[in-house]
């Protein structure tokens, strides 16, 4: 009886953490299992699939391939949208972790579509993910009446389980993948139904964001055939986030990334952040930086079948000039110097 009287006198003593502290903890988990589920979903998944292939479950991966093969059209048809999954407060602690802001500087008439690009890329596009997919940031009530798809690599929606957590909303609830035909100049790009002005819930949003080290112009991706405005944004502070291993052009290691991103139309990259315990220790959790993400005003793009390329030039020239007006006119009041500049 002493000892247990001891015992809970001592657990007595210890100081319960605080609201600020559980608040902490909780905004850590939530980015916690967002980079767990980003890098690691698609490959643990594919792993243990294979594996099951060889064990007395076999029908498991049989079935789900079967799924796969009935299901393979489902992302470039816009996916399996769950909007109450943007209000998960998940998305909230996500939010105050950074903290991540939506500033609007326009508005956007549900009349029209818009592609929206979100520069700069950073590692894992935090500012893109939490304003235009969760409701965390208030995007909906910012634009009134516009309907966001996200574009991202074909690629993550061929692998198992990952693709289902994209598309039906758990952390992607409007994902898409981004047609090939955006990255080719001079292309009448074919856009997912939604973006053709088919949906009863008003004008979409499709936004694209442009690696974080490829080497074409952003000229490619500028120009659709159907009526969809351009809208250019920035996310001051998205390359604060993380600390990346950047390779000298001519070394061994940036040929590598160079050969890789012509295979799979992405570029393995090298970085790291912070750990679970602490901001000083080393671990791949992203920094706890301000991210701002400004919208700017929208480049009206008429229907072109058939762009000449002095017709693409005009409009990547408009956007590019609405890309660095936009830079220019905020990087003071988000943390960025004067003497700051854009480079394209």
């Amino acid at each position: 009886r002493g000892s247990v009287q001891a015992a809970l006198r001592t657990l007595l003593a210890v100081p319960w953490p605080s609201q600020k502290d559980i608040r902490s903890w909780l905004q850590l988990l939530s980015v916690l299992q967002w980079v767990l589920s980003f890098l690691l979903l698609g490959t643990v998944s594919l792993v243990v699939l294979i594996y099951l292939l060889f064990t007395s479950f076999w029908p498991i991966p049989v079935l789900y391939l079967a799924w796969i093969i009935f299901d393979w059209d489902t992302p470039e048809k816009g996916g399996r949208r769950l909007p109450c999954l943007r209000q998960w407060s998940v998305w909230r602690h996500f939010r105050d972790y950074f903290p991540v802001k939506l500033v609007k500087t326009h508005d956007l008439s549900p009349s029209h579509n818009y592609i929206i690009g979100c520069h700069p890329h950073g590692i894992l596009c935090v500012g893109a993910f939490c304003n235009f997919i969760t409701g965390s940031t208030g995007f909906n009530e910012l634009f009134p009446g516009i309907r966001c798809f996200l574009t991202t690599l074909a690629g993550n929606f061929r692998l198992p389980v990952f693709r289902e957590y994209l598309m039906s909303g758990e952390m992607h609830p409007t994902a898409c993948p981004a047609p090939a035909h955006l990255c080719l100049p001079h292309s009448c790009p074919l856009l997912p139904a939604a973006m053709k002005g088919q949906s009863p819930e008003g004008a979409e949003g499709l936004q694209g964001v442009p690696g974080p080290i490829c080497e074409k112009p952003m000229t490619d991706s500028l120009c659709a055939p159907q009526e969809a405005h351009l809208v250019s944004s920035f996310s001051f502070g998205e390359n604060d986030l993380f600390r990346q291993v950047v390779f000298e052009e001519g070394s061994w290691m940036r040929s590598i990334q160079q050969r890789f991103q012509k295979m799979m139309g992405f570029a393995p990259c090298f970085f790291y952040g912070r750990g679970l315990t602490s901001d000083q220790s080393w671990g791949f959790l992203p920094f706890a930086r301000p991210i701002t993400t400004v919208v700017g005003e929208p480049v009206a793009v008429p229907m072109i079948p058939n762009p000449s390329r002095e017709t693409v030039d005009k409009y990547h020239e408009l956007y590019i000039r609405s890309l660095v007006k936009l830079f220019n006119k905020n990087k003071t009041k988000y943390g960025l110097q004067e003497t700051d500049k854009l480079h394209i």
